[in-house]
């Protein structure tokens, strides 16, 4: 079973929208090599373990991953959501085709189109260049060592396309989003990494990949100095043995530090609500129907 708290899982910095930021991330959203990708990968796996108790800490690990990633979508196409909200920067009186004007005209010239013709200016499970999320993505061969190489490689291909994303834009929400995504990458390279250490594999230089000083990175930076990088939380109500995998010196050979699976998890930030779009036909509860809502609790309350 999962549980859901309605709350992100680190906070959005508000800022302008920018569509242009908007369709970046959506390749960290619904591309090859994405957040949906790594949550159903990992849960796929999970999902298809195979083995007896000696090998129950590395589904506890690979699920722990996979339940962290589901947080991971919804922060990603939340903050792809805010950077589209508004965008159109239209300032109508709230009545849908008013005077023939053009609301959405930017939408012809700033990132995807479909963010504006078939979203509403919300997140699509695409990726940058719209091609649709697909699930021959999801590597699960059932050999324990192959999947957790795939994995590693998974996590160093995102963390490197997010660095790049972040040296594309400014913009304060997409770029807390990238940095939190950043670090969480690392941390997900060092469990993977981890795994395969015990497992006879020997890094010595190899990761992080990329390697780089991800410190430079002011917003990595403050992560790094949370220990955004170095924990990893199993998720699970019921206990879990991923901490005998996850604990103990790095296997990133840019940091000195040690691993720790939490018990508690990330407090999370709030969740913020999205506006009425009437240009995009996109009311909300109108008059009518809050009327029948108001009606309808009423009602269950007596």
């Amino acid at each position: 079973m999962f549980f859901h708290v309605q709350k992100l899982i680190n906070e959005i910095v508000p800022d302008e929208p920018d569509p242009a930021a908007a369709n970046a991330l959506q390749e960290g959203l619904g591309g090859q090599f994405s957040e949906m990708r790594t949550m159903m990968q990992y849960l796929f796996q999970s999902f298809n373990f195979r083995g007896d108790e000696s090998g129950k800490p590395y589904r506890d690990l690979i699920q722990a991953i996979g339940v962290e990633e589901i947080s991971h979508v919804e922060l990603i196409a939340t903050t792809i959501a805010q950077l589209l909200d508004g965008a159109p920067n239209y300032k109508g009186d709230g009545t849908p085709g008013e005077g023939g004007k053009v609301p959405l005209n930017m939408a012809l010239s700033n990132g995807n189109i479909h963010h504006f013709l078939v979203g509403a200016q919300g997140a699509l499970p695409v990726d940058s260049a719209g091609n649709p999320w697909s699930g021959s993505y999801v590597y699960n061969s059932g050999n324990l060592v192959l999947d957790l190489l795939y994995n590693l490689m998974l996590e160093a291909t995102g963390r490197l396309q997010k660095c790049r994303i972040y040296e594309m834009t400014n913009n304060k929400t997409a770029r807390a989003t990238i940095s939190y995504l950043i670090a969480r990458d690392a941390a997900h390279e060092a469990a993977f990494a981890k795994a395969l250490e015990t497992l006879g594999v020997n890094w010595g230089q190899t990761l992080p990949i990329p390697k780089f000083d991800a410190t430079k990175y002011p917003e990595v930076k403050k992560l790094m100095d949370e220990g955004a990088h170095n924990t990893q939380h199993h998720w699970r109500l019921d206990g879990s043995e991923m901490a005998a995998i996850f604990n103990g010196p790095s296997p990133l050979s840019d940091v000195e530090a040690t691993l720790e699976t939490t018990d508690e998890p990330p407090e999370g930030a709030p969740m913020p609500a999205s506006p009425e779009r009437p240009e995009e036909f996109a009311p909300g509860l109108t008059p009518e129907l809050m009327e029948l809502v108001e009606e309808a609790a009423a009602m269950a309350v007596k």
